[in-house]
């Protein structure tokens, strides 16, 4: 665990130039404009290869000392493709709101990194309680489902289709309830005219018609 009251960013040199990524700032409604120095890090929750997830607490504005996890991706180790996704997934979480779907309450970016501040769920991921409790019981998959099925019916109801469902991606809050998260895969403008055909996923998760 490490803590700091604010940090400092180093721009991140690319092929001698930084490059800017079209990702506007997100503010929540009724809040300021957000950066890097309003929030303590309080530790890592989760690494991939281009960037981390950190539990912060923001120290500033009337949201102070709440928990958010922080999203933190180096813009010099990001690739077109990752790119388009971080942009996919601002773009639809901007837009969603909904009671099972994590929250977006800030978005910014700094000369090297870019930042997304998303709800902080204690009840870590399905998949992680499913490990612990080998099985569940039929009464727990009927309320994981009927919630799952009603995120996924107001994404489809703004034409937008997830396509990375898997126990990892659902998280749970302190009581319990689910939230949809990483929506990096997802797809936007979809009716029932279009059609997508991109091969994306976790293959361990894809419908066999997929694969």
């Amino acid at each position: 665990m490490f803590k700091f009251l604010s940090f400092r960013v180093r721009p991140i040199q690319e092929e001698g130039s930084i490059k800017e990524i079209a990702i506007t700032h997100h503010v929540k409604e009724g809040h300021e404009k957000a950066d890097p120095s309003q929030f303590e890090l309080l530790k890592v929750l989760g690494q991939g290869s281009f960037g981390k997830v950190f539990l912060v607490k923001k120290i500033s504005g009337s949201d102070a000392r709440q928990l958010y996890a922080m999203k933190v991706l180096k813009k010099a180790t990001l690739k077109v493709r990752d790119r388009v996704r971080t942009k996919m997934e601002r773009d639809i979480l901007v837009e969603v709101n909904h009671p099972f779907i994590v929250k977006l309450h800030y978005a910014f970016q700094t000369e090297g990194k870019l930042y997304l501040i998303l709800d902080f769920l204690r009840g870590g991921d399905l998949f992680t309680r499913l490990s612990k409790e080998v099985m569940f019981t039929e009464e727990d998959v009927k309320f994981y489902l009927a919630e799952l099925a009603l995120a996924l019916d107001h994404l489809h109801s703004l034409g937008i289709i997830y396509r990375d469902l898997k126990p990892e991606n659902i998280l749970l809050d302190e009581e319990g309830h689910i939230k949809l998260t990483d929506f990096g895969l997802s797809k936007e403008s979809i009716d029932h005219e279009k059609k997508a055909y991109s091969f994306c996923g976790t293959v361990e998760y894809m419908a066999p018609e997929v694969v």
